[in-house]
């Protein structure tokens, strides 16, 4: 029998019989798979802002499931108390909401998720509560259907810009444990692992969080696929060396004009990569692509606790008590450093405002050809 692996489990997934959130505890991996149940909206919003689950789609499909365990609670206690009626349910479910949308303000995926579900329940005012718990159920379980095929896609699209037993780097965790199934930036490695390309993958450790250290190397490995894990500061050298032919990651927020918000540290490869003549490509979900947001310069970074630097990973603190730091979560990779940036309806390319406008074109035929097959 095979020895089960980190990819045997959900990342996320909702409990339908007893509705809880479930998730695995990213903050003890490698070391300890532990898998842990949040029910309550404390709960569900440390995990979000505490990177137990992490990584943008997985956080919107989590964020989905947290959003409705909530609105049945509301329901539950509005019942009890003998309360039924539309505007008091939506007031208590738009405190939820907001509450959830301000554990983490750069992943956009967070914030769409609620907003759609917040749609959802607006255009059931005339039904019943009951009715509107029952559709935003089915609705967190279709965002995550649709995140697997979204990877999916990602990966078919990103296999076709490399070729057998290239070099791939990639920065930061955008694999499964980012996602549902497959990852954005890691489902071309996965589905060339399963067609026997042979890939060589190099892992930045992705400081000061290590994701690339402990989840992306981590899976990789489970995975069979060949991955060599680097320090940051050593993504030149492979690079300098002919060793990497294409640089995959994925991200949080894309800006209308192609500028990317990933995991700090990126835009560092993203600009070596351009001096060795690497392409850099971002995978990235259409539901990550920001229309309103201009540029990267209008995309709100995150700020991290400074013990992240000094002292989460060491026995003792290995800076002097009293520093200064300065601790982004993202940095923004402007857009003239980006080769192209491959969702599941296509790849964008430069001038991205335009090729953005063809992708969600492309985005809408398709969702308007599958509703008039549907009918």
């Amino acid at each position: 029998m095979r020895e089960k692996t980190i990819l045997d489990y959900e990342t996320v997934e909702l409990d339908t019989k007893t509705d809880e959130l479930v998730i695995i505890d990213q903050t003890v991996l490698p070391g300890k798979t532990e898998i842990i149940r949040l029910k309550t909206a404390q709960e569900i919003w440390d995990a979000i802002y505490l990177l137990k689950v992490r990584g943008a789609p997985a956080i919107g499909v989590a964020a989905a499931s947290g959003i409705y365990i909530l609105a049945k609670q509301i329901a539950e206690s509005m019942a009890a108390s003998g309360k039924e009626d539309f505007d008091t349910f939506y007031r208590q479910f738009l405190e939820q909401k907001e509450y959830l949308n301000s554990a983490r303000p750069t992943a956009v995926n967070l914030s769409w998720a609620l907003n759609r579900m917040d749609r959802l329940v607006q255009s059931m005012s005339d039904r019943g509560i009951s009715d509107i718990i029952d559709a935003l159920k089915k609705e967190a379980i279709m965002i995550k259907e649709e995140d697997i095929k979204v990877c999916k896609a990602i990966g078919e699209y990103g296999l076709s810009l490399v070729k057998p037993g290239d070099g791939i780097l990639t920065h930061c965790n955008a694999g499964q444990l980012a996602t549902c199934k497959y990852g954005t930036a890691t489902a071309p490695i996965y589905l060339g692992q399963e067609r026997g390309y042979h890939f060589r993958v190099f892992a930045d450790e992705t400081r000061p969080l290590l994701q690339g250290a402990r989840l992306t190397a981590y899976e990789l490995h489970s995975a069979g696929v060949d991955v060599t894990l680097i320090c940051d500061n050593m993504s030149a050298t492979v690079m300098k060396n002919g060793w990497v032919n294409a640089v995959f990651v994925g991200c949080d927020r894309v800006a209308a004009n192609g500028d990317t918000a990933n995991k700090i540290g990126t835009s560092v490869v993203a600009t070596v990569a351009k001096r060795y003549h690497v392409p850099v490509y971002i995978c990235a979900p259409t539901s990550t692509i920001d229309m309103d947001t201009k540029t990267g310069a209008d995309i709100q970074i995150e700020q991290r606790p400074a013990e992240e630097v000094t002292e989460m990973w060491y026995q003792e603190r290995m800076a002097p008590e009293g520093i200064k730091v300065f601790n982004p979560a993202f940095d923004v990779t402007d857009h003239d450093l980006i080769a192209g940036i491959v969702t599941e309806y296509g790849i964008a390319r430069e001038p991205y405002t335009e090729s953005f406008r063809e992708i969600f074109k492309r985005k809408e035929e398709m969702k308007n050809g599958r509703t008039k097959s549907n009918d």
